[in-house]
């Protein structure tokens, strides 16, 4: 599997004849360096993990491209087809669906989910991380925006994931030493990557403290260059 990150919680994960966007929050992305349609090139599903804007991103305009399918929470679901969207797989956490070569699962995250339009703000269902599993892939967990809480000691027992997508800014979600510790504490992966900073002023400026943090865990942390993606084996 090729891992790519484009900065805040947007990645890119290739295997088989997959391509699959998480987050793909490109316009307006102070992180994201690159081009849009080249980042969504021959995308075949659409990830998001809550209803905030910077993780909405670009999905509708994306899925209209490329006739990729976007698989969220129903609500989100619902709210994106009153803006055009018309492929989608809509589910709830605890969920899985069959992908067709892979599943996603969707899991508990410790955060909100909504929108502001004309002033009035709505929800549009829960915050949840995602597991991605793929025969011979590594299993895939993006957290999504999350604090570290108990149940993520189920998520490990469950899912077992091989790569742990870990928010560190702060502010939003957990910080740099809360996000090491709920890795230390919860998980065992062959790698983690650090994301949801590095973007906005106002959260976490770079991985250097949750890399210092992470010193002696026996797990490898793996901060990618933007837009550089990282092969890891299943």
């Amino acid at each position: 599997m090729k891992i790519t990150w484009f900065g805040h919680a947007a990645f890119r994960l290739d295997f088989a004849d997959k391509v699959v966007l998480i987050d793909p929050f490109f316009t307006g992305n102070p992180a994201f360096e690159g081009d849009r349609a080249k980042a969504a090139a021959g995308a075949t599903h659409i990830l998001i993990t809550h209803g905030h804007g910077d993780h909405i991103g670009d999905a509708v305009e994306i899925a209209a491209e490329t006739g990729a399918k976007v698989v969220t929470n129903y609500d989100l679901c619902m709210y994106l087809t009153s803006k055009g969207l018309q492929s989608f797989d809509p589910m709830n956490t605890g969920g899985t669906t069959d992908q067709g070569g892979f599943t996603v699962t969707m899991v508990r995250a410790d955060h909100s989910a909504g929108l502001v339009e004309a002033g009035v703000g709505f929800p549009l269902g829960s915050a949840n991380g995602l597991v991605v599993k793929a025969p011979g892939e590594p299993t895939v967990y993006h957290m999504g925006d999350t604090d570290v809480f108990g149940d993520m000691a189920l998520i490990q027992e469950l899912h077992r994931p091989d790569v742990v997508m870990v928010p560190i800014g702060d502010r939003f979600t957990m910080g740099p030493d809360t996000a090491a510790f709920a890795m230390r504490r919860f998980f065992k992966p062959q790698a983690v990557i650090p994301c949801h900073y590095g973007s906005f002023p106002i959260i976490e400026p770079n991985a250097d403290r949750f890399v210092a943090a992470m010193e002696g865990s026996g797990m490898q942390v793996i901060v990618p260059h933007k837009g550089m993606g990282v092969r890891v084996e299943g």
